[in-house]
């Protein structure tokens, strides 16, 4: 998979990510990107370890679980971090 075509699927997850986690996510269209990113190779290094599965081609099922399950990681942690950081 290409460089853009990554950058394309990380956004893409990371804002699905954001529409499946209940309540308000901060962070803009920039923020979504970078966490979609890292969610995405998160999941894609995840998926190799645990299920020998990695991120194979933009159209790909499980390309696409992969980077979900991985932004909504992603997501949960930086939302834990951010609500702390919010409630100081």
């Amino acid at each position: 998979m290409g460089f853009f075509s990554f950058l394309i699927l990380g956004l893409l997850a990371g804002a699905i990510a954001k529409l499946i986690l209940p309540g308000k996510q901060g962070g803009g269209w920039f923020v979504t990107l970078l966490l979609g990113i890292v969610g995405a190779m998160l999941g894609g290094w995840l998926g190799g370890l645990i299920f020998n599965v990695n991120l194979q081609g933009f159209f790909n099922l499980s390309t696409w679980l992969l980077a979900i399950g991985g932004s909504i990681l992603v997501l949960l942690i930086y939302g834990m971090i951010a609500g702390r950081r919010a409630d100081k």
